[in-house]
């Protein structure tokens, strides 16, 4: 990144992650609902020991900028949470909960200063930090299956679903496959499937919640004493889910869109706490059984597996540098 300095007294620049679990306007009556998970700072003005390599998109800026611009970057560990927002309400104002990761460049004696700084001494910008699918690992995709018996029949319902991969990108359609064997005398009305998607936040309190991002039904009828083979296809998109408060996503530039939020990756040695927020998703498949007859809705019942589901960006092409907006 690229800063222009006109000052006489020292400028520091500092990226801080942290965490946001209550309303902004609440902080000025003396509550602060943000904690910080990480944060570093930098002298960049008069200049320290902090000797960015210059990239060519550096050497561009600085051309541009002149003897006023100064290049800085900083190295974030790998053990950090990505960034993730909680989907606000139509009538919430200020800032998203959630976790964000801010540079801020200020005017001041002291590198960390404790009092608090005028906004006319800083400069806020907020970054984002994405994770990507990993490469192919090429295993198979997640399967269950389930044989449930019912009252007044010797015979079960057998039902596998299963997933064609292990990982699927924001926006791709999902191959469901579906496979059924009545042997009873009852009659499969249709097939539901939902995907849900659990939030976790660990940082401050056990809060976790679901809220279910698709449900479409499928009316596909399975007669008694026969079998179904069938795939299935779903899309979960946040396009289908804008009103739903609370919801995870990836973390969004101003009015950016974005997508549903991506699966937490939990690699070996890493802190659950520090992340915050952990989001995973399951697919859930119901059979509606139906008796028949006169009393065939009225003495329905389910027949349902759960399959989990890993959502992700796919990774770029090349190397690709995105620049953040003001």
């Amino acid at each position: 990144m690229l800063i222009l300095v006109s000052s006489v007294y020292p400028v520091f620049v500092q990226l801080a992650c942290a965490f946001r679990y209550g309303r902004e306007d609440l902080d000025v009556i003396g509550l602060s609902f943000r904690k910080d998970i990480w944060f570093k700072h930098l002298q960049l003005y008069p200049a320290a020991d902090h000797k960015p390599t210059l990239t060519p998109m550096h050497d561009c800026l600085l051309k541009k900028a002149g003897e006023q611009g100064h290049a800085f970057t900083f190295d974030i560990p790998v053990n950090l949470p990505c960034s993730v927002t909680l989907q606000p309400g139509p009538d919430d104002a200020g800032k998203a909960c959630g976790v964000d990761f801010e540079v801020k460049t200020y005017i001041s004696d002291v590198a960390d200063p404790e009092e608090k700084l005028d906004k006319k001494d800083t400069a806020r910008l907020i970054v984002r930090k994405i994770q990507f699918a990993p490469d192919a690992t090429g295993a198979p995709g997640p399967k269950a299956d389930i044989c449930k018996s019912f009252m007044m029949s010797d015979k079960p319902v057998h039902l596998e679903a299963s997933l064609d991969k292990e990982i699927y990108y924001h926006g791709d359609p999902i191959n469901v496959n579906v496979k059924v064997k009545n042997e009873t005398t009852k009659t499969v009305t249709k097939i539901k499937v939902t995907v849900d998607q659990t939030t976790d936040v660990v940082l401050y309190s056990a809060d976790k919640y679901t809220k279910t991002v698709l449900c479409q039904e499928f009316g596909e009828t399975i007669e008694a004493n026969s079998t179904f083979d069938k795939s299935l296809t779903i899309t979960p998109l946040l396009a289908d889910n804008k009103e739903k408060r609370g919801l995870a996503l990836d973390g969004r530039l101003k009015d950016e869109d974005t997508n549903l939020a991506s699966n937490t990756i939990m690699r070996d040695g890493m802190d659950k706490e520090v992340l915050g927020i952990l989001v995973s998703y399951k697919i859930k498949v119901n059979l509606m059984v139906s008796s028949g007859g006169l009393l065939g809705g009225l003495t329905a019942s389910d027949v349902q597996v759960e399959l989990p589901l890993i959502l992700m960006n796919p990774k770029p092409q090349g190397k690709v540098i995105v620049l953040p907006n003001e």
